[in-house]
């Protein structure tokens, strides 16, 4: 079982969910999070003074999946994210050792 983690600008997020959904991902955590990487922050005017914001909105994505999923989901996620500006986000992908399916019990891969 692998965990994806997507950071991606917030209007990019309807498109990202519906191509999820469509290649089989079965269930998706979406945050609202604030951050900044290369992009820094950006100058911003607020009754004629300016002020540097130094945490942008962002989208976080969180996704349980078998490993035969990585590729394509990360992929996806690539494709439909990108903009070609700074600031598009990043994909992390990690190792799980366990999930538990709270209600039933279930664990590993039936609990996805």
């Amino acid at each position: 079982m692998k965990k994806v983690e997507a950071i991606i600008k917030p209007f990019k997020l309807d498109a990202v969910k519906d191509k999820l959904n469509e290649i089989g991902v079965k269930g998706i955590t979406v945050s609202e999070v604030k951050g900044f990487g290369r992009q820094k922050g950006q100058a911003e005017l607020y009754r004629g003074a300016e002020y540097i914001v130094d945490f942008l909105p962002k989208i976080k994505l969180e996704i349980v999946i078998s490993e035969g999923l990585v590729d394509d989901v990360v992929n996806s996620i690539t494709k439909l994210a990108r903009t070609g500006r700074i600031g598009d986000g990043k994909i992390f992908v990690t190792t799980l050792e366990d999930t538990v399916r709270i209600r039933t019990g279930e664990r590993g891969e039936e609990a996805i």
